[in-house]
């Protein structure tokens, strides 16, 4: 399908892509949640500020409110990166486009170190899905079906994240992405699972604490 242009009105400097995506990265909406209700979420639980922190110390509701923001701060940051490559990307598919996956990096690069909150974040995968969502469109859905299954049947959130993370990728590169775009959603993929490092380590040694069911 040959590139169709947007209007030069939607076109967005890549800086302030990268930066906007950043920024919007950086809003932390389990310390946000968190904070409402009186609680440093720094200083409960595992004191990891994602979803899966905030269900088991403040309940569900809260965490789908969580789940809910850092997804959709993952698709804002990552449409900044649409609109920068306006000029060459296709009206319908932003599957190919480096951009994208650049600014949906900034956005999980926000969310793992956010600004706003002294650099401490989360593990950015809720943000990632975000990304994911954006660039790949309806089919990425499948991903989260995947993560509450294994989640489901291993009762250890970090399992799922990650089975679903690496996944992203070979089921991008099925529906076309290539080259830098691999490489900057490669990059995001590495960084998430880079912040899961404690993660993995409890989950070798059997301590890592279980999804409430």
């Amino acid at each position: 399908m040959p590139a169709v242009p947007l209007p030069y009105t939607r076109r967005m400097p890549v800086w302030l892509a990268l930066v906007g995506a950043y920024v919007v990265g950086s809003i932390d909406f389990a310390v946000v949640v968190a904070r409402s209700r009186g609680v440093d979420i720094h200083s409960v639980g595992s004191g990891n500020p994602g979803t899966s922190n905030v269900l088991r110390t403040l309940g569900r509701l809260p965490a789908v409110m969580v789940l809910v923001g850092d997804t959709v701060k993952g698709i804002i940051g990552t449409s900044f990166g649409f609109l920068a490559a306006a000029s060459t990307v296709t009206a319908l598919s932003p599957i190919d486009e480096p951009l994208v996956y650049a600014a949906g990096f900034a956005a999980v690069l926000g969310h793992v170190y956010p600004a706003f909150h002294k650099f401490r974040g989360g593990k950015g995968v809720a943000t990632g899905g975000g990304v994911i969502l954006f660039a790949l469109g309806p089919v990425a859905l499948v991903l989260p079906v995947v993560w509450v299954v294994l989640a489901r049947l291993f009762k250890v959130a970090a399992v799922a994240s990650l089975v679903v993370v690496i996944a992203s990728l070979p089921l991008a590169f099925a529906l076309g992405a290539r080259g830098w775009s691999l490489g900057w959603l490669g990059l995001t993929l590495v960084l998430i699972v880079w912040r899961h490092r404690p993660n993995i380590k409890r989950m070798i040694e059997g301590s890592e604490q279980k999804v409430p069911t």
